[in-house]
């Protein structure tokens, strides 16, 4: 029924922040960009190299996450890596603070958390 997951959508404060966050630090390609004058947003689709996709939304005045990183709804996004280690050290010579790796006590995989421009809570899971 379900193949896969297309795309997460992602609502940010400062549009140009979070659009070279995306792209620069994280190196995702850019889809599409579009704004929408009525709704004074823009929309950036960005694509993953295995074909998921992030929509990247700028909305005025919408209210901060409740809490980090438990609040209710979607808890993080986590991205797949071949080596945690690699890109963690990529992430903070950009000034991405990474929290340390850990080990995930079921599967022996190595991940750590970092965050968007916006507190988003994003994870590194190693393949």
């Amino acid at each position: 029924m379900l193949k896969g997951i297309h795309h997460a959508a992602i609502i940010c404060s400062d549009y140009a922040v979070s659009k070279r966050f995306y792209t620069e630090t994280l190196g995702l390609a850019v889809l599409a960009e579009h704004y929408r004058a009525e709704r004074d947003s823009y929309k950036l689709d960005l694509q993953l190299p295995d074909g998921s996709q992030i929509e990247l939304f700028s909305f005025p005045d919408r209210p901060p996450r409740p809490s980090y990183p438990e609040a209710r709804g979607l808890r993080h996004l986590a991205f797949r890596v071949d080596s945690v280690e690699a890109v963690a050290a990529r992430l903070q010579a950009a000034g991405v603070a990474v929290e340390p790796i850990r080990e995930d006590e079921y599967t022996g995989k190595k991940f750590t958390f970092f965050a968007d421009p916006d507190a988003l809570p994003l994870e590194l899971y190693e393949q």
